[in-house]
C-alpha cells in the first residue's frame, strides 16, 4: 500500500475546514464573552439593590432607635438629653460618621445602627471612637463611649461588641433594650 503526497486542492479543502473552525470557536469565544459581560452586569445591578437596600434597612434601624436613645441610657444612670442624627466631619485629610450622637454636658454615646451588625462593623467603630474627639473637637472634654445596634444581631456579634466596651441595644418583643448586663461597665474613650 502506497501512501499518495496531499494534493494542492486537498491541501486547500483542509485548510479551508481548519479556518471555518477556528472561526467558529471564535465566534463561540466571543458569545461566551457577551454571556460574561451580561451577567457581570446583571451582579453588580444586583449587588448595588441590596447595598442600597442595606443602607435603607440601616436607616429604618437609625429611625427606630433615635427615639429610644435617651430613654434607654436614662434608664442606665447616664443622664443625656440631646440626639444628634448623621454627625459628620472632616478634619486634616481624616473624615468620621456617626449615625446617633447622644450627649449631654459631659458624656457622648456614639451610636452605629445597622441592617446586620459584624465584628468587622464593631471594629470600624471602635476606630471611629478613638478619633471622635480629634475630629469633633467640641466634644474634647468629654467621656466618649459607644453603642451598636442592628436588626439582625449574632449573639456571637453582640459578645464581641460587649467585650469591646460597647452597649448593645437590641429589639426586645416591642421595644429596644441595651441587653448589656448591670455589671457591664463600658470602655471610655
Amino acid at each position: 500500500m502506497s501512501l499518495s503526497q496531499p494534493t494542492l486542492e486537498d491541501i486547500w479543502k483542509l485548510f479551508q475546514e481548519t479556518d471555518r473552525k477556528f472561526q467558529e470557536t471564535d465566534r463561540q469565544m466571543q458569545e461566551t464573552d457577551r454571556k460574561m459581560q451580561e451577567t457581570d452586569r446583571k451582579i453588580k445591578q444586583v449587588t448595588e439593590s441590596i447595598g442600597r437596600l442595606g443602607n435603607k434597612l440601616g436607616d429604618f434601624v437609625e429611625e427606630m432607635v433615635r427615639p429610644a436613645a435617651v430613654r434607654l441610657f436614662q434608664e442606665r444612670g447616664i443622664d443625656v438629653h440631646e440626639v444628634h442624627q448623621n454627625v459628620s466631619s472632616q478634619r486634616n485629610g481624616a473624615g468620621i460618621e456617626i449615625d446617633l450622637l447622644v450627649v449631654n454636658d459631659t458624656d457622648v454615646i456614639a451610636i452605629e445602627c445597622k441592617s446586620t451588625l459584624s465584628i468587622d462593623d464593631i471594629n470600624e467603630h471602635v476606630k471611629r471612637l478613638e478619633k471622635l474627639k480629634q475630629l469633633l473637637p467640641a466634644y474634647a472634654d468629654k467621656r466618649i463611649m459607644g453603642a451598636v445596634t442592628a436588626m439582625v444581631l449574632p449573639d456571637n456579634v453582640a459578645q464581641y461588641a460587649y467585650r469591646q466596651g460597647l452597649f448593645v441595644i437590641a429589639q426586645t418583643g416591642d421595644h429596644l433594650t441595651v441587653r448589656n448586663d448591670r455589671h457591664f461597665q463600658p470602655g471610655i474613650w
